[in-house]
């Protein structure tokens, strides 16, 4: 494959979960199981394609299963791959350090394995630079299938220089939790305040607990708790606003029941008694205590009795990478197809011979 000269500082950020797809909700749902030896296939074309689109460099998280290094196997690349230079807890605090590190050495674009947890993760540590989330996790709201080889020249295609970044990211939302005021932590997709004193297992599947729902993307045809929010707000969700819904207790009877994939193959009847748009900057105190936050799906954040708690809508997520639009502004730009005219001998190079040209050099 033909590209251009691609940006001598081209360097990528690399950061594969290995405990992603793997939680209880393979028992008490029907999620299904992504081992880590298909990581390691969708992370070696995750390379050749970034190698294809001119990355010079790939900085990546190292892991106790050793994903990226197991990559390696069987294929001959030209750039360089670096571990980062950190200790490996096997939590989610790998994946914060691991942005953190890679925001700090300037990497244009972080490709993520994972699901939206992981994506959390990452957004900890920096939400500066652009994320191209491949999904191998349960719920899989933030980040999506995509095949790795696409993925990796559309990281490419950014990390170069060769397709402006505004016109090939999207913009994301986030949901801020504050004790007193102060931010503490942060979700991606969404917050479930859960009628429980202690974390106990992290993934959110018994629905009689839950009680409140904060939600930044929600859609009808995600998976969890968000697809809730999707189906009260179809028609008026428009990207940049987010929903709190209150779930009813079992004595009320002025309800709203909506049908919601609160789980990999469990579609269940959730009782609505109130909910409303958010807008950025909107704040809604937590009444409920003792409870537990449940963050992107995973219980993580016991709230006492004394705490001030609160929930803001945010629009600082990190930005996106759109593959479809990243490859077809590489393509409008002939990246993958360039004109060699001191090659041509006066002639008009082969596209435009063909009457394809997409981008005519002046020369032509």
């Amino acid at each position: 494959m033909a590209i251009v000269a691609a940006s001598m500082d081209a360097t990528v950020g690399l950061i594969a979960n290995p405990a992603s797809g793997k939680d209880i909700r393979r028992l008490v749902a029907h999620g299904s199981v992504f081992d880590n030896n298909e990581k390691v296939n969708i992370v070696r074309r995750v390379l050749l394609g970034l190698e294809a689109a001119g990355v010079k460099e790939v900085l990546y998280m190292p892991d106790y299963f050793g994903i990226v290094r197991r990559a390696l196997n069987g294929v001959k690349l030209s750039l360089e791959l670096r571990p980062l230079d950190m200790a490996i807890r096997s939590s989610q605090d790998d994946s914060t350090e691991a942005a953190r590190l890679l925001a700090e050495a300037g990497v244009a674009c972080i490709v993520t394995l994972g699901g939206d947890g992981t994506n959390r993760a990452v957004a900890k540590g920096s939400v500066s630079v652009p994320f191209m989330p491949i999904s191998t996790g349960t719920n899989n709201v933030f980040p999506f299938m995509v095949e790795g080889t696409l993925a990796g020249l559309a990281a490419g295609v950014i990390a170069t220089g060769a397709v402006p970044m505004e016109e090939t990211t999207f913009p994301t939302n986030r949901l801020d939790i504050l004790f007193d005021g102060e931010a503490r932590d942060m979700a991606l997709v969404d917050i479930a305040v859960y009628d429980d004193a202690f974390v106990g297992s992290r993934a959110v599947w018994d629905m009689n607990k839950v009680r409140e729902i904060f939600v930044a993307q929600a859609a009808p045809n995600n998976m969890g708790l968000s697809s809730i929010g999707g189906c009260l707000y179809c028609s008026q969700l428009d990207g940049h606003r987010g929903t709190h819904i209150r779930l009813a207790s079992a004595g009320e009877s002025q309800v709203l029941e909506v049908t919601a994939p609160v789980a990999p193959g469990l579609v269940r009847p959730v009782r609505v008694s109130s909910f409303r748009l958010l807008e950025v900057g909107d704040e809604v105190a937590i009444d409920l205590v003792p409870s537990v936050l449940a963050l992107d799906g995973e219980r993580e954040i016991e709230v006492g009795r004394k705490q001030k708690v609160s929930v803001r809508f945010s629009d600082q997520g990190p930005r996106v990478v759109d593959v479809n639009r990243a490859l077809q502004a590489a393509t409008r730009r002939s990246y993958f197809s360039p004109c060699d005219v001191e090659q041509a001998d006066g002639r008009q190079c082969l596209l435009a011979q063909m009457g394809v040209c997409l981008t005519p050099c002046s020369e032509c």
